[in-house]
Order: structure tokens, then C-alpha cells, then sequence
């Protein structure tokens, strides 16, 4: 009998970021950086630290990332907004990231400060994101990441028109677009069609949400303008005091989501992970980025 090789298509592992937002108490530090220590086995690509989308938090902002850097081998990505600074004030935030050795930043317009109204440019500051890009270039030699909406922004008069923002955005010198979060992996699908129609040639990375609480998703969906689909709410209905079962479904619902969207050939995914590490690190885990045993 002829020998046999038997050969195993293993899927590529794929590249992960997370994002962490700076903590305002000892607890939620201490919780943060219980979940940075267990997901920075899995190696990730980066891991981006939010700025206060008014730009409230930015020495918190600060902070995190001089300690990610101190402490870790991780690569920062901290955010960077429009909002209640100058240009010269943003440069020298920038310029202030790199001499710590920061070589990320993820730029975006930000949001007006609540009870304020409609977004309006500061005077003397960076006017939407497309300005804050090529400005952060002019600095120095960021790699800069930037948002999409796959569900158009909320306050973008029509979908042609984001799109086109977010091409320009690219073409000022950002690297890639990470996305809001969704649910439905054809949504993210349709809009990668439309990224490549439109001549966007840069990497377009899904943006993953795993469920923690489902009321605050309902919040943040209003917020950003998401859709739920119903057989989402389904999944979840009836199970507000159940913690349990809901932990549990939100680890199958993301990992169904992931899987669909690494079967269409994605290679990057990028988790919001409310500073919680545990559904972040199953998913991951079920996308095949595991810990190099071998290398610890």
C-alpha cells in the first residue's frame, strides 16, 4: 500500500488589536490592568486607549499609555480628538507621544461636550479628522488609524457622503479604518464592497463588540447608529437578571460573528473590550490566537 501524506490547512492567525478605556477609580484600574496582563499573551497587533470623545480624559488618557509603555511590551495606540484644543496644543500632545516612544495614534473628530449642541469647530483647532490626520503626519511618522461606519455615521448626510470622508481620510495618511461595531457580518461585508467600489484600497478592520450587559449596548447602538438585529434582542430576551447565560451567549453570538467574517478571508479584528478581558480572550481563542506556550 502507497504511503499516505496527510497535509492540514491551517487557517492563518489572524492579527487582533483591543481597545481600553483610562480608569477613574482604583477599582476600575485595578480591573483594567487585570485584563491587559491576560490579553497581552495573545500578542495583539496594538491596543488603543480611548480619549474622552469631548475630550475629557486626557491625562488619564496620558497616563495609561507612559504605563503600558513602562510596564509592558505592548504597542499603544492612544487616541487623539479635535475637540477643546488647538492645533499647536494637539501637536505637542503628539510630538509629547513620541519622544515616549508612542509610533500608533488613532485620530477622530470627536464629540461636541454633552448639553453643547451640534459639533462645531474650535477656532484655531483641527476641524474635523481628515485635518487632524494630516496634521499628526506633519509631526512625525505616525501610523495613524482612523474610524468607519458601515452603518454611516450618525450625523452624515448620506452614506456617499462618509464614505468620501473616510476615503480622505486615507488618502491624508491615515493606515487603516477600524469600524464602529455591528452584529450582522453581511453589513461589514456590503460595506467592504463599497470601500473597494470607491477605491479604498487601505485595510478596513471590523470593529467587535462582545455583549457584556445588553441594556448598555441598546445605549451605545442609539448612540453611534448601530442596528440590532431582532434575532440579537431574541437571543437575549428575558435574561436581564440571568448573568450567567447572557456571559455565555454573548461569547457564542461573537464568536459566530468572528468565524463568518474570518471565513470571507478577514484578517484583522479589533475588540472593544470594556476594560473586561474574559469574552475578549474566548473569541480570540476561537479565532486560533492562542498564547505561545512554547515561547513562555
Amino acid at each position: 500500500m502507497a504511503d499516505e501524506t496527510v497535509t492540514t490547512n491551517a487557517v492563518e492567525r489572524p492579527s487582533v488589536s483591543f481597545e481600553f478605556f483610562p480608569p477613574n477609580t482604583e477599582a476600575m484600574e485595578a480591573t483594567l490592568w487585570k485584563s491587559i496582563e491576560r490579553l497581552a499573551e495573545l500578542e495583539p497587533s496594538f491596543v488603543s486607549v480611548t480619549y474622552g470623545a469631548d475630550g475629557s480624559t486626557r491625562e488619564r488618557t496620558h497616563a495609561a499609555v507612559e504605563r503600558i509603555i513602562r510596564e509592558t511590551e505592548l504597542t499603544p495606540a492612544p487616541h487623539l480628538t479635535c475637540i477643546g484644543a488647538s492645533r499647536g496644543e494637539i501637536d505637542d500632545i503628539a510630538r509629547d507621544y513620541w519622544d515616549m516612544g508612542v509610533r500608533h495614534l488613532v485620530a477622530l473628530r470627536g464629540d461636541a461636550p454633552k448639553g453643547s449642541g451640534t459639533y462645531t469647530p474650535m477656532a484655531g483647532g483641527y476641524a474635523y479628522a481628515v485635518d487632524l490626520v494630516a496634521g499628526l503626519r506633519n509631526v512625525a511618522d505616525f501610523d495613524i488609524s482612523v474610524a468607519a461606519y458601515p452603518e454611516v455615521h450618525p450625523e452624515a448626510p448620506s452614506a456617499a457622503f462618509d464614505l468620501e470622508n473616510l476615503k480622505r481620510k486615507l488618502d491624508a495618511g491615515a493606515t487603516r479604518a477600524i469600524t464602529q461595531f455591528f452584529f450582522d457580518a453581511d453589513v461589514f461585508l456590503r460595506f467592504r464592497d463599497r470601500c473597494a467600489e470607491a477605491g479604498i484600497e487601505s485595510s478596513i478592520v471590523p470593529g467587535i463588540l462582545p455583549i457584556t450587559r445588553f441594556p448598555q449596548l441598546e445605549r451605545f447602538a442609539r448612540m453611534c447608529g448601530a442596528s440590532i438585529p431582532d434575532w440579537l434582542r431574541d437571543r437575549f430576551d428575558g435574561l436581564d437578571d440571568d448573568e450567567e447565560t447572557c456571559r455565555m451567549i454573548a461569547a457564542s453570538v461573537a464568536i459566530e460573528q468572528v468565524r463568518a467574517l474570518q471565513n470571507e478571508g478577514i484578517k484583522e479584528f479589533h475588540f472593544y473590550t470594556l476594560n473586561r478581558s474574559e469574552l475578549t480572550y474566548a473569541i480570540c481563542h476561537a479565532l486560533g490566537v492562542r498564547p505561545d506556550r512554547a515561547a513562555a
